[in-house]
């Protein structure tokens, strides 16, 4: 794997990181992964700090697909960047038709953990590249999920991205994490992602850019680390979180943006 296909371990840890502490995050399947590939992370990316903020980050797009599966029941579900996610075991979606998207070595590696069924399908596919979307069967509306992402494609391609998206299924709900400017400028110096090689990254500070872009409609910025995830950390960590890396900080460097058309 390169560096960006080795990104999928980070989150990966975190999430199975904090559900062995029984916080935050309940993923048994991100345990017995992680376990399994014994893939060797150092530096921040191992940091305890890092792993709240993955299995925080889970749990809000969690409750957002499970709102808008809710509201739209016969919705198809892609999952672009899927890494080795257990999003739709987590949320019990397997009635939904579902799509787990991700670079060839990427899914290569999750066919060894994850069975295709007549509703769930997993695609070997550059998000950067956009015709794969044209064979995807029409459907009313699409709830699109990109988690840890769009901080790797360029503007332009993530413009692209949702411009194909829009034109094929023409109702899509989207919920995506955004690197902010200065947070891609930061990581040239710092970032837990490094450890694994990657180099750029990219950021937006103006989620009406988008809108304006591609005609689909900014909904509202959501909360990546609400209080009563925060709640789940015990002492002193749950201070710290609360008072140093939540609120802010955290805005400062990442953001979680909703989009519908």
């Amino acid at each position: 794997m390169n560096g960006v296909n080795k990104t999928l371990y980070i989150p990966l840890y975190g999430k199975a990181s904090v559900s062995k502490k029984g916080i935050i995050l309940q993923d048994k399947k991100a345990e017995m992964i992680w376990e399994k590939e014994g893939f060797k992370l150092k530096g921040k990316a191992k940091s305890k700090w890092l792993t709240y903020y993955m299995g925080m980050r889970s749990v809000v797009f969690d409750v957002w697909v499970k709102k808008m599966l809710q509201n739209y029941p016969s919705a198809c579900v892609l999952h672009i960047g899927c890494g080795m996610d257990s999003r739709i075991e987590r949320i019990g979606a397997k009635q939904n038709v579902w799509y787990d998207i991700d670079f060839p070595v990427v899914i290569e590696e999750r066919k060894k953990y994850y069975t295709e069924t007549q509703n769930y399908h997993m695609i070997s596919e550059d998000a950067s590249k956009t015709e794969w979307i044209a064979s995807l069967p029409e459907t009313d509306h699409a709830i699109i999920i990109m988690e840890g992402v769009s901080m790797y494609l360029k503007l332009q391609e993530l413009v692209a991205l949702l411009n194909a998206l829009k034109e094929h299924f023409g109702n899509v709900h989207i919920f995506m994490d955004c690197y902010t400017e200065f947070a891609a400028k930061a990581s040239k110096y710092k970032n837990p992602i490094k450890t694994v090689g990657v180099q750029m990254v990219y950021g937006l500070d103006e989620p009406k850019y988008l809108e304006e872009q591609t005609g689909i409609r900014f909904v509202k910025e959501h909360d990546m680390t609400p209080i009563v995830l925060i709640n789940e950390l015990k002492g002193f960590e749950r201070c710290f979180f609360r008072h140093v890396l939540g609120g802010n900080l955290s805005k400062k460097m990442y953001r979680l943006y909703e989009y519908e058309a």
